[in-house]
Parts: C-alpha cells; structure tokens; sequence
C-alpha cells in the first residue's frame, strides 16, 4: 500500500495528459518533440516534489542525444543550475501565481 506521501507525488495520467497538451509535446528545455515524455518534476520525487501540473514538465528520455530529463536530475552543478533557469522561467511563463514553496509535500497531521 502506498503512503500519502508515495500518492502525492505520483504523477496520474491525467496530469501527464495535461502537461503533454500544455508543452506540446515537446521537451521545454530543448524543443525535441521526439522520444519526449511529460514525467519530469520540477521539485524532485525524492524531496517531496507534487505531482501536480506546476510541477511536473515534459522533456528528452534516456533514448535522445539531448537526454534532457536524465542531465536535469543528473547533470553537472552547472547543468543543473542552468536547466533548473530554463524549466523555472517556463513554468512561470504558464502560471502568474507559480511558486517553488507550494510544489513540496506538506505532511498533515
């Protein structure tokens, strides 16, 4: 059985659906609209990062020579730092009201 947390930042289909349909199709960080998929998160699974729209960003798989979504989780300090501006700065250009404090999981006891 999953935990609330585990549930939380899941990503469901429907919110795949909508953020395909919101990127295009495309991954943000580079415009490849091949071997593309709208399950990266912007505030990582690993510290509590939503599975909501203003979170999760479509980018390259391990399949492209881009490998967007692999550099962005894994990338150098500077890698990260510079794909981190370029995901940021289109997440705010779709959601006026986008803030990084409300992408964490917040426990409610």
């Amino acid at each position: 059985m999953k935990t609330k947390r585990s549930k939380a930042t899941d990503i469901s289909m429907s919110v795949k659906r909508k953020v395909w349909e919101r990127d295009n199709g495309c991954c943000v960080i580079c415009g490849n609209n091949y071997n593309v998929m709208p399950n990266a998160h912007y505030i990582p699974r690993s510290k509590g990062g939503l599975g909501i729209e203003q979170n999760i960003f479509t980018a390259c798989t391990r399949l492209t020579k881009n490998d967007c979504h692999y550099k962005f989780d894994n990338g150098t300090k500077e890698e990260k730092e510079i794909l981190r501006k370029i995901v940021k700065d289109y997440l705010l250009s779709i959601y006026s009201d986008w803030n990084e404090d409300s992408l964490f999981y917040k426990n409610k006891h």
